[in-house]
């Protein structure tokens, strides 16, 4: 039996299972896991090349996974049939037939590994395992996600307890934690959670990256930044601006591109006037920011933005909307606009279900 296995659907993912397999090898475990990118939901590039260079993985796969919307008849499953007996029922077969459906396009025998670690498991993947009956790690989506969003019961709003144990019995399927497949789920920090699971445990991610050698840095730095020289030249020309930098970091919000890009717009007027901008486009983010704001700094989108804290990447601040800045320690102050700033570019209802996303400004010192 192999020894472990991360399916991953972003380069944040990617990044989180890299820091665990480090420490595992600073442990002293020389054993290799497989790593599994998903395409369903992000654009890799050539990333897989790297990771099977960079030498922490055994092998690594491409998965071609296939959201329920590719298939008419689960389309068909998702419809409300208008009572919670009827639309159970359908639940139960659209679960059972996500699974079969997906099976053609699995790349792995995940019965083969002895750890299987899934990130953002309410994909597919988590449907696949639960109708496989193969247990499996859960890893939050990204960090402290479930603060601001516990998507398990946002998705399952209306008798949640007896789906909760539905989800239990493996009748249905709901992620996070809640399936009868899921050993446990693994997060960043638990104290700052609404509603803590028994089988939640906890890992945090700077413990991990406090762990790292300057080997391991470089490591992470070749792995993810395919251009070195071309990130280090657009970080010197903020460095020679002789103005402050500050980071923004953008995210795929709002439908509309035009209404997203009036978003940054006002968000570099208000909080980085007189500065030289450096702006970090979020990798589904599809606005062109070379094109929208020539006049700033814009870095390429491929790469998780904690590698800026590896590279001596120096701001005065790091501006957000909804992605956390805890992690970046680059920036002398972090601020998180959250729901005041999104509510004047959407109707405030889109983003009631966000919780604990208000205004904050925290300061700390760059390096």
């Amino acid at each position: 039996m192999n020894s472990r296995v991360y399916v991953c659907h972003t380069f944040y993912h990617v990044y989180v299972s890299c820091l665990k397999e480090l420490v595992r090898r600073q442990d002293g475990d020389t054993s290799k896991a497989a790593l599994v990118l998903s395409k369903m939901s992000n654009d890799f590039g050539n990333l897989k090349e790297r990771a099977e260079k960079c030498g922490l993985f055994s092998e690594v796969i491409e998965f071609d996974e296939k959201n329920y919307t590719f298939f008419p008849e689960l389309v068909e499953l998702k419809k409300d049939r208008g009572g919670i007996v009827r639309n159970m029922l359908q639940r139960i077969r659209f679960c059972k037939r996500t699974g079969e459906l997906l099976e053609p396009y699995v790349p792995v025998d995940f019965a083969k590994y002895r750890d299987i670690y899934v990130f953002c498991d309410s994909d597919p993947i988590g449907y696949y395992l639960a109708w496989k009956k193969i247990r499996y790690h859960a890893v939050e989506d990204g960090l402290d996600c479930l603060r601001y969003r516990d998507t398990a019961r946002e998705d399952n709003k209306g008798s949640f307890a007896v789906k909760a144990l539905f989800s239990r019995l493996g009748l249905i399927f709901i992620q996070n934690g809640y399936s009868r497949y899921c050993i446990d789920m693994e997060v960043n920090d638990k104290s700052v959670l609404d509603n803590v699971l028994p089988n939640m445990v906890e890992v945090s991610r700077e413990g991990l990256v406090n762990r790292l050698t300057e080997s391991d840095r470089e490591l992470l730095v070749k792995l993810f930044i395919e251009n070195k020289e071309e990130l280090m030249r657009a970080l010197e020309t903020a460095g020679k601006s002789g103005l402050p930098a500050v980071l923004i970091l953008t995210e795929p919000l709002c439908e509309s591109l035009e209404t997203r890009r009036k978003l940054f717009e006002d968000m570099i007027r208000e909080y980085a006037a007189g500065a030289c901008v450096v702006i970090k486009p979020h990798p589904r983010d599809k606005l062109d920011y070379r094109e929208a704001f020539p006049e700033h700094v814009v870095l390429d989108s491929h790469f998780p933005m904690e590698i800026l804290n590896l590279v001596g990447a120096q701001f005065e601040r790091v501006v957000t909307v909804y992605t956390v800045p805890s992690s970046i320690h680059c920036a002398k102050e972090k601020v998180y606009l959250g729901n005041e700033f999104m509510d004047r570019y959407e109707d405030p209802a889109l983003h009631a279900k966000v919780k604990n996303a208000v205004h904050s400004v925290t300061k700390q010192q760059a390096g």
